[in-house]
């Protein structure tokens, strides 16, 4: 079984699940998301958001392949580039850190070691660019595929809560401490990751 992890690009977006490709959540403040979804261009804003933060900063994702097929991706991006995180009462995202935005392994894949790889990747890419941390805002109420991560799982792969809120705190994780991942702490981030998919519909915070 062949896997690999490939840069994120407009060459490779239609790899992502359909509802994701067309999700903007996170990509466009509430307000804007809300008229892009009404009016059927929200894949085109999803579009002209990865190439603006491609091109202004860089890579912002990777895709997880087994035997050429697309099984799983992760999002991230400074909290600058993400428009939603204003709206949330815990904000704003570290200086030194960069958002977890999102990110998903497919149905019959999960448990194989690919939630660990992507953040792994995402972990090598933000120390060579001298960032020291990853961080999320969780959902503690969290009860289905949505676009926002369960709080209690990021708790359970190491992250940390840095502000407290009863519904959606902001948690940390120390990226030097992913490149030492024990395996319960491995097979708890695939768990996470395989329950986690962006969905169309906006939800109110």
């Amino acid at each position: 079984m062949g896997r690999r992890l490939v840069p994120l690009t407009l060459d490779n977006l239609q790899d992502l699940p359909q509802r994701c490709r067309s999700c903007v959540f996170w990509e466009l403040d509430p307000v804007t998301a809300e008229a892009a979804v009404r009016e059927g261009t929200a894949e085109v804003e999803k579009e002209s958001w990865i190439s603006a933060v491609l091109l202004d900063w860089g890579s912002c994702g990777r895709v997880a392949y087994v035997d050429d097929v697309p099984v799983g991706y992760v999002l991230y991006a400074p909290a600058a580039y993400v428009p939603r995180a204003t709206a949330f009462p815990t904000s704003p995202v570290s200086p030194d850190a960069v958002q977890l935005i999102t990110s998903f392994i497919m149905p019959g894949y999960q448990g194989q070691g690919l939630g660990r790889m992507l953040v792994q990747a995402v972990a090598k890419d933000l120390l060579r660019r001298n960032f020291k941390a990853i961080e999320a805002f969780g959902d503690t109420r969290w009860k289905e595929p949505a676009c926002l991560l369960p709080a209690d799982h990021l708790l359970a792969v190491g992250f940390k809560t840095v502000r407290q809120h009863s519904r959606h705190p902001r948690l940390r994780l120390e990226l030097r401490s992913t490149l030492s991942w024990k395996e319960d702490v491995e097979m708890a981030l695939d768990r996470l990751l395989g329950a986690v998919h962006k969905e169309p519909a906006l939800r109110p915070l």
